[in-house]
């Protein structure tokens, strides 16, 4: 589908001196990956009250590096297993982007409200921000697994935790667990390398737990 017009790309110089992660790409990835966590941006609360079923939700940082350039931001996202939802922010709390997905549509409205959509969130992010988000496949890859229904290559430490991971095109090494959970992961493919810190979750365990 054809975009409804075109992107406000932010200041980065703006973002390097107040991120205090990893300096990443300039240009348009700092549009997207501003919308993710911030400290400041939260998700709307749902119906139900806020429990999750069949989904998590996770809060971060995230540091990107691309062509030689880089940026860093915040994330927020929740994810059910018929819809996503990523809010992108600096530090700050600027440049505020979402990505959606929803009905087989992947929506991204960028700062100044133009709105974009494609069927696959891999080639709208990198037609919009000039780097590929995977989002069919991090869901699982942020919970240490790969997709079970495309091929994969994995290895496993002493402890049988998911140590790196091959899938579509993608490379996952898990730098870091906090319990059973993977909470330091780097994505990388090609001239791309996407940081991934995890500092909340919610899941489907802690939901119940809290409901009962």
């Amino acid at each position: 589908m054809l975009a409804k017009g075109r992107p406000v790309l932010l200041n980065m110089a703006r973002h390097r001196r107040a991120a205090p992660m990893i300096m990443l790409p300039f240009g348009p990835v700092i549009v997207l990956l501003s919308a993710l966590l911030a400290g400041c941006v939260s998700l709307p609360a749902e119906p139900d009250g806020g429990t999750l079923r069949d989904g998590f939700e996770l809060v971060g940082r995230v540091a990107v590096r691309h062509a030689g350039e880089g940026a860093s931001v915040r994330i927020a996202w929740r994810h059910r297993s018929g819809s996503d939802e990523l809010l992108v922010t600096s530090a700050l709390g600027q440049g505020i982007a979402r990505l959606t997905r929803r009905n087989g549509i992947v929506k991204l409205v960028t700062a100044d409200q133009t709105e974009y959509e494609a069927f696959e969130a891999e080639s709208l992010t990198e037609r919009v921000l000039g780097w590929r988000i995977p989002l069919a496949g991090l869901p699982d890859w942020v919970q240490g697994r790969a997709d079970p229904a495309r091929p994969a290559r994995i290895a496993r430490d002493a402890r049988s935790r998911l140590s790196k991971l091959e899938q579509d095109g993608w490379r996952v090494e898990y730098l870091e667990y906090t319990e059973a959970r993977p909470s330091k992961l780097r994505l990388s493919r090609a001239d791309l390398e996407i940081r991934l810190v995890v500092d909340e979750w919610t899941g489907p365990q802690r939901s119940r737990a809290r409901s009962e």
